[in-house]
C-alpha cells in the first residue's frame, strides 16, 4: 500500500506545481507582456521561479514514473494512463531545451506549463479508475522494444505538440494584432507608434515561426524512427511490418501532414501563417491518432474505454 499513496501524493503535487507553474507564468504575461517578446533580463526572478516550477514537476513526475515501475515491474508505458503522464514529463523536460534558445522565457513557459497541466488534469482526474491500475503486460509486450518504441513516440508527441502550439500562438497573434491596428492620425503620433508596434509583432511572428520551426524538427524525425522501430517490432510480434492497424493507419497520416509541413517550409520556403496553418492541422490529427484511436477505434493498439 505505501507505493500507491506514494504514487498519489505525487500525483497531486505535482498537479498543484504545474497550476501555480501556470498561473504565474499567466500572471507574468499580463502585468509584464514585454517577458514575451523581449529578453527576460529586467525579470530576475523570472528564470528562478520558472525553473524551479518546471524542475519540481519534472522530478515529481520521474518519481511517479520510478515507482510505477517498481510497483508494475516493467516499464510503465503499457496503458494510456502512464504514456499521459510520460507525456507530461517530457513537456516538462523540454522546457530545459526550449529555453536554452531564447530569451523569451515568459511566452514559452506559458504554453508549455498549461499544456502538461491539462495532459495531467486529463490522467488523473478524467479517466476511469480501471484504465489507470498497472496490470500485467500481454505477451506481445513483454519486449524490450516496448522501452524504444513507445519512448520515441511519446517523446516525438511532445515535441510536435509544443511545435503546433508556437504555430497557432502565432495565428492567434496575426489575428488579433490585425483587428487591434487603430486608426491613424498624423496629428497625434500613433503613426510613429503603430510603427514601432508593428516592428514588435513582425520580431514576435518571426520568433514563434522559428521557434515551432526548430522544435518540430527535431519531432518529426523521432516520429520517423518510432514509426520504423514499431514496424520491425510488429513483424517480430505478429509477423508482419505493416498490418494497416487504425493506429498505424494514423501514424502515417499524421506523419505525412509534417513531411507536407517541411516540404513546403524548405523547398517553397514558406514561412508565418502558412507553414502554421499546416502545422496546426497536424496537431489535430495528432490528437485523433494519440487519443481518438486509442479510446474510440479498435484494433491492436485500443484502449477500449468507450
Amino acid at each position: 500500500m505505501l507505493l500507491p499513496s506514494l504514487q498519489n501524493l505525487l500525483v497531486n503535487s505535482t498537479f498543484l506545481t504545474l497550476f501555480l507553474t501556470t498561473f504565474y507564468y499567466w500572471g507574468l504575461l499580463s502585468f509584464f507582456p514585454k517577458s514575451s517578446s523581449g529578453s527576460s533580463q529586467n525579470l530576475p526572478s523570472l528564470s528562478f521561479v520558472g525553473n524551479l516550477g518546471f524542475l519540481m514537476a519534472n522530478i515529481q513526475l520521474l518519481g511517479f514514473l520510478v515507482l510505477r515501475w517498481i510497483d508494475s515491474h516493467h516499464f510503465p508505458l503499457s496503458n494510456l494512463y502512464e504514456s499521459l503522464i510520460f507525456l507530461s514529463w517530457s513537456l516538462t523536460f523540454s522546457w530545459f531545451f526550449l529555453k536554452q534558445k531564447t530569451t523569451s522565457e515568459g511566452l514559452i513557459g506559458a504554453i508549455i506549463a498549461p499544456t502538461a497541466l491539462f495532459i495531467h488534469a486529463f490522467a488523473s482526474l478524467i479517466l476511469p479508475d480501471a484504465l489507470k491500475e498497472a496490470t500485467p503486460l500481454v505477451p506481445a509486450l513483454q519486449s524490450n522494444w516496448l522501452m524504444m518504441h513507445v519512448t520515441l513516440m511519446i517523446v516525438s508527441y511532445s515535441l510536435l505538440i509544443l511545435g503546433s502550439l508556437f504555430s497557432i500562438a502565432l495565428i492567434m497573434f496575426t489575428v488579433v494584432s490585425s483587428q487591434l491596428t487603430p486608426i491613424m492620425n498624423p496629428n497625434s503620433g500613433i503613426e510613429k507608434r503603430e510603427s514601432q508596434n508593428s516592428l514588435k509583432s513582425a520580431e514576435l511572428v518571426r520568433f514563434l515561426d522559428n521557434l515551432s520551426y526548430r522544435t518540430l524538427g527535431f519531432g518529426f524525425p523521432l516520429l520517423t524512427i518510432g514509426i520504423l522501430s514499431g514496424a520491425v517490432w510488429a513483424n517480430q510480434a505478429w509477423g508482419s511490418y505493416w498490418s494497416w492497424d487504425p493506429k498505424e493507419t494514423w501514424a502515417f497520416i499524421t506523419w505525412l501532414i509534417f513531411a507536407i509541413y517541411f516540404h513546403f517550409r524548405l523547398n517553397k520556403k514558406w514561412s508565418g501563417e502558412k507553414p502554421a496553418f499546416i502545422a496546426t492541422i497536424g496537431f489535430l490529427f495528432l490528437w485523433i491518432c494519440y487519443l481518438g484511436v486509442n479510446l474510440l477505434g479498435k484494433g491492436l493498439h485500443s484502449y477500449g474505454w468507450f
